[in-house]
């Protein structure tokens, strides 16, 4: 049996170690078209492990995030991978927040989080001593880890289990036709067939089904997320993760303050539109990929009905001191000073036609090809329960005939 999986970011790589480990004698090749393995959204995020706080109980988020921060856990104590149960508070800084609050820890209890509790001001300041709200919920085990660790500890796995990681190796359509195995073209002219193929091609998923005969919805619409990071003398802020309460009406949490493995702690992210899909600079700009963004009416839509939202975010961005401010809501100490640039991330945000931003991971499957068309946030944390789910999907369709057409 031969695989190709389409994607070196970590869902793709814990795809491919779960074969080679589940199925001796297998043959698989990940093809990744950098030069090394985790260089967006897997290498550029903060490096939280998700306990499960945010989502709909029974929805595939919630319930692959609480299995895949069990798995993570195990994984990187197994292989040695530096993993930080530093906890959360989710701090609700006026009374109009604390009913929101009230039913994010209903979803919690509801999703099997551990040890998750509502907190009084005293408690809270007993946790974060810099932090100031009335309340907040408690999330003991949300963790910290480097997931681009991780993940090239999943690549050596492969290798060393016999399996392949080619680099340098875009993927230009997959093809999958009656009477014969589907197969991956490159960009250089080259094919890869196989028995099976998964794409979990992150920023580039909805860009590489289209060119494969697959729906257009939904379209993926980057957001860059900015970051600030505390100077080194300032880091003594924050013991842990410190969030706000969030908006229901969208997937994203708001400015928060994160620490991460290495000691260093993180201020943000915001979210605006990136114009090009691998956008980590204001000044990025791909004419293909913003002309993609714009002309997909969903995006319009996101905009008619998230102005006011968008219109805060860019104002964070052009502003230190306005992006400061967001997070001094519940770190009062905290001020512009304290700040210095850090590195972007672009997260890969599916939107329907209808212009909702589409909340759950969204997997399709069609005839030996499995499509991962949505895997934000919590998807590193999720990506070794991520990866069961696809290789079950994969090992039912095997027997299914190819489809006459694609679509």
């Amino acid at each position: 049996m031969r695989y190709c999986i389409v994607g070196g970011g970590i869902l793709g790589l814990a795809l491919a170690r779960l074969i080679v480990r589940d199925e001796p004698g297998a043959d698989v090749v990940v093809l990744e078209k950098e030069h090394a393995v985790a260089l967006h959204q897997t290498g550029r995020n903060s490096g939280v492990v998700h306990a499960g706080l945010y989502y709909e109980p029974g929805s595939l988020k919630a319930r692959l995030c609480r299995r895949g921060m069990g798995l993570l856990q195990a994984y990187c104590a197994e292989r040695g991978i530096a993993y930080e149960e530093c906890g959360k508070v989710v701090v609700a800084t006026e009374e109009g927040e604390l009913e929101r609050l009230g039913r994010i820890h209903e979803r919690a209890v509801a999703n099997g989080v551990p040890d998750v509790a509502m907190v009084d001001r005293s408690r809270l300041r007993e946790l974060e001593p810099h932090a100031a709200g009335i309340a907040a919920l408690h999330s003991p085990r949300t963790a910290i880890v480097d997931f681009a660790a991780v993940a090239r500890a999943l690549a050596g796995e492969i290798g060393a289990a016999g399996g392949e990681v080619r680099l340098g190796a875009e993927v230009a359509r997959v093809v999958d036709e009656p009477h014969a195995r589907p197969r991956a073209e490159l960009a250089d002219g080259m094919r890869v067939e196989a028995d099976a193929i998964v794409v979990c091609a992150g920023l580039h998923a909805d860009r590489l089904a289209r060119a494969s005969g697959q729906p257009a919805d939904p379209r993926i619409v980057p957001f860059r997320g900015e970051y600030w990071a505390l100077k080194p003398d300032r880091t003594a802020l924050v013991r842990g993760l410190i969030y706000p309460v969030p908006d229901p009406a969208l997937p994203f949490l708001g400015v928060h303050l994160t620490k991460r493995i290495d000691g260093a702690v993180l201020v943000g992210p915001n979210a605006v539109l990136a114009l090009a899909r691998e956008g980590y600079r204001r000044r990025d700009l791909a004419f293909a990929d913003t002309a993609d963004a714009l002309r997909w009416g969903g995006t319009w839509r996101v905009f008619g009905r998230y102005w006011r939202t968008g219109a805060a975010e860019l104002t964070r961005s052009a502003s230190r001191h306005a992006f400061v401010h967001a997070a001094r809501r519940y770190v009062p100490e905290l001020t512009a000073d304290d700040v210095v640039p850090a590195r972007a991330g672009v997260r890969a945000q599916a939107v329907g036609a209808d212009g909702r931003l589409v909340d759950d991971f969204r997997l399709a499957s069609s005839g030996r090809v499995a499509w991962v068309r949505n895997a934000p946030s919590p998807a590193a944390t999720s990506s070794l329960a991520i990866a069961e789910e696809l290789l079950e999907r994969v090992r039912l369709s095997r027997t299914a005939p190819a489809p006459s057409t694609s679509g």
